[in-house]
């Protein structure tokens, strides 16, 4: 939260705000989940003898072990992402970083979503830290978090599993059904935007054109 509001609180060479960052993560509405990083991730102790770069810091956000949330970003793709950078650092190094990225792991990006990772820059890096960065993407791989909550919850449904504690308060049973029905439908929308490509939209445009 910090890393993410930083550029609000601090002045920066490349500011962004939230709505910006609204714009630049969400290109779907149903699609507002993200996948939330942090760099460097070290011991209190051990900081002051680690000098970092913005390559080092670059590799370490990106990386799957950085990762706040328990799904795994190679299984899926990302559709946007936002590199938030503290510290002094050049703007021209996080850009050529940054386009290095998307250069060198391109199938993990969604190719018809052009540009589609922002970076922020703010002077005034974290207590105790001269550079750090936040990650923010919008990956599909998210689904893998929704896919394991939707098992637990059917088996545990399946069973009326502390059910009456909430039929008890006035909920139906179909509320559960309905929320089940939602997100699964929200995994096969993030599964969909997976899979497609950008030909995909070509042959959308032509049918149009067509009718």
């Amino acid at each position: 939260m910090s890393g993410v509001t930083c550029c609000l609180r601090f002045p920066g060479q490349l500011n962004s705000d939230l709505r910006k960052l609204a714009v630049n993560l969400i290109p779907f509405p149903r699609l507002h989940f993200f996948m939330v990083g942090f760099a460097p991730l070290t011991s209190r102790g051990s900081q002051q003898y680690r000098a970092l770069t913005v390559p080092e810091l670059t590799q370490q956000m990106w990386d799957a072990k950085n990762m706040m949330c328990a799904a795994d970003p190679r299984h899926g793709r990302y559709l946007t992402a936002s590199a938030m950078f503290r510290g002094k650092m050049s703007t021209k190094e996080v850009d050529e970083q940054m386009i290095n990225v998307q250069n060198k792991n391109s199938s993990y990006f969604v190719e018809w979503i052009p540009n589609n990772v922002k970076s922020s820059v703010c002077d005034i890096p974290p207590k105790g830290l001269k550079m750090a960065s936040t990650f923010v993407g919008n990956s599909t791989s998210i689904q893998e978090m929704f896919r394991r909550v939707s098992e637990q919850f059917t088996a545990m449904f399946r069973r009326k599993a502390f059910l009456h504690w909430y039929t008890g308060e006035g909920m139906d049973e179909m509320e559960f059904t309905e929320a089940e029905s939602n997100m699964n439908d929200l995994v096969a929308e993030y599964q969909q935007y997976q899979d497609a490509t950008a030909d995909d939209e070509e042959y959308e445009d032509e049918e149009e054109d067509a009718a």
